[in-house]
C-alpha cells in the first residue's frame, strides 16, 4: 500500500488549496453489457465499480460515474459518448469494450475536444485540434504480439497461421504479429477470418490446418474468441496454440473448456499477479485490485481509472490556485487542463503496467506490462 499512500499524500498537498468550491469528478463511462463483447465488457464494469469504491472521493471530491450500456455496437458507442458529453456535461471519457466500439467512441471525443481513457486495444487515432486527447490504459497489441514471437523464435518455429476477427480488431492483431515475425525471420502463412456472429469456422479451420504451420495464432476474444479453439480441438490439432490478452475470462475458459489447455496467451501482470516476484511493484496493486474483484481480471484496466484520476485531481487545483482563475467544472477549460494532466503522468503503477503518458506515447507502458501466460486446466501459469 505505501503507493497508494505516497500517492494520496501528495494529492492531499495539492487540494490544500483555499477558498476553491469543490465539485464532484463526473467520469462517463461506456461499456457493453449486453451483445457479443458482454463476456469483457460486464468484467470492465465490474473494474471501474470497484475503483469507485477503492476511492470514493478525492480531496472532498466524489467520484461520479455515469454508466451507459452500448450493446456491443460502435453506432451506440459513439452516440453514448455524445450524450455523455453534450446533456450530462462529464469531464472525462472512459470506454468501451472491443477494438470498433472504442474507435468510434475515441474518434467522437476528440471531434467534442474531451479527455478519454481508452480500456480496448485501438490503432493509433489522429490527435485532433492542439494534440491528442485519448490514452489508452491496454497495452499495445504490438508490444503484446511481440512476446509471443519471442516465445515461437525461442522454440525454433518457422511458420505461423492465424485466424482472427473479421474487424478492426482481427486487424490489429495481425498486422501486428506480421510485423514482429517479420523481424524474427518466421513466416504468416495463412490469415483466416471470421465473424464474432459466426457459429461455425470449420472452414477457416481446416484452411489453416492444411497450410502446415509450425504453429498457430488465434485473434479472436471472449466468447466468440473460443469457437477456433473448439473447432481445432476437434479436428485432432496438436501444434502449439497461440492467443491474445483478450482471451483472459471466465466466460472464456468456460466455454473453450480443455480445448484451451497449452494456449500461450501474452497478458498483463495482473492475470498472475500472486506469480510475480514481492519486488515487482506491479504485484502490490494487482493484488489489491483482485482482492477487490477476485476472478474478474479483465476489469483491471478499469480499475487503473482511480489512480490517474488521484493525479487529475491534484493537477487541476493546482492549475487553478496558480493562474487565478477558478475554472467550472464542465468547461472546455476543464476539459482541456485535464487532457494536459493526463499528459504529465509520470510512473503511475497500476495493475497492467507502470504508465508514463506523453503526446507521442498515449500508451504509456513498457514491457513492464507485458508477461506470458498458459492456460492449464482453467488457471494461467506464468511462463518465464
Amino acid at each position: 500500500m505505501n503507493l497508494i499512500k505516497s500517492l494520496l499524500a501528495s494529492t492531499a498537498l495539492l487540494l490544500a488549496v483555499p477558498h476553491i468550491a469543490q465539485a464532484d469528478i463526473l467520469v462517463g463511462f461506456v461499456t457493453g453489457l449486453s451483445g457479443p463483447v458482454s463476456s469483457i465488457g460486464i468484467p470492465n464494469a465490474k473494474g471501474i465499480a470497484a475503483g469507485q469504491a477503492y476511492v470514493g472521493e478525492i480531496g472532498g471530491e466524489k467520484v461520479r460515474v455515469i454508466q451507459l450500456d452500448d450493446g456491443s455496437d460502435p453506432t451506440s458507442s459513439a452516440r453514448n459518448a455524445r450524450k455523455l458529453v453534450e446533456q450530462e456535461k462529464v469531464d472525462v471519457l472512459i470506454g468501451t469494450s472491443g477494438a470498433p466500439q472504442t474507435l468510434a467512441m475515441a474518434t467522437a471525443a476528440i471531434e467534442m475536444k474531451i479527455p478519454m481513457i481508452a480500456v480496448s486495444p485501438i490503432a493509433p487515432v489522429p490527435p485532433g485540434e492542439g494534440g491528442p486527447w485519448v490514452v489508452q490504459t491496454p497495452q499495445p497489441t504490438p508490444l503484446l504480439l511481440q512476446g509471443i514471437v519471442d516465445n515461437m523464435k525461442a522454440k525454433g518455429l518457422k511458420s505461423v497461421a492465424f485466424i482472427g476477427f473479421s474487424d478492426a480488431l482481427g486487424d490489429l492483431f495481425y498486422d501486428s504479429l506480421v510485423q514482429a515475425a517479420k523481424s524474427a525471420d518466421i513466416k504468416v502463412i495463412a490469415n483466416e477470418r471470421y465473424a464474432r456472429s459466426d457459429s461455425s469456422v470449420t472452414a477457416q479451420v481446416l484452411r489453416a490446418i492444411a497450410a502446415r504451420p509450425d504453429a498457430i495464432m488465434l485473434g479472436g476474444t471472449g466468447t466468440p474468441g473460443a469457437l477456433p479453439v473448439i473447432a481445432l480441438s476437434e479436428r485432432g490439432y496438436k501444434g502449439p496454440l497461440y492467443g491474445n490478452h483478450g482471451m483472459i475470462s471466465a466466460d472464456f475458459l468456460r466455454l473453450a473448456g480443455k480445448a484451451a489447455n497449452g494456449i500461450i496467451c501474452p497478458t498483463g501482470p495482473v492475470t498472475a499477479a500472486e506469480q510475480l516476484p514481492a519486488s515487482n511493484p506491479i504485484q502490490k496493486v494487482a493484488l489489491d485490485f483482485r482482492g477487490l474483484r477476485e476472478g474478474q481480471r479483465r476489469g483491471a484496466d478499469g480499475f487503473i481509472l482511480v489512480l490517474f484520476l488521484r493525479r487529475l485531481a491534484g493537477v487541476r487545483r493546482c492549475r487553478q490556485a496558480c493562474d487565478g482563475n477558478r475554472r467550472q467544472a464542465r468547461s472546455p477549460e476543464f476539459r482541456t487542463a485535464l487532457r494536459q494532466a493526463l499528459f504529465t503522468t509520470k510512473e503511475v503503477v497500476g495493475t497492467q503496467g507502470v504508465y508514463t503518458y506523453t503526446p507521442a506515447d498515449r500508451h504509456g507502458v513498457d514491457d513492464r506490462s507485458r508477461i506470458l501466460v498458459q492456460i492449464e486446466d482453467g488457471k494461467y501459469k506464468l511462463l518465464p
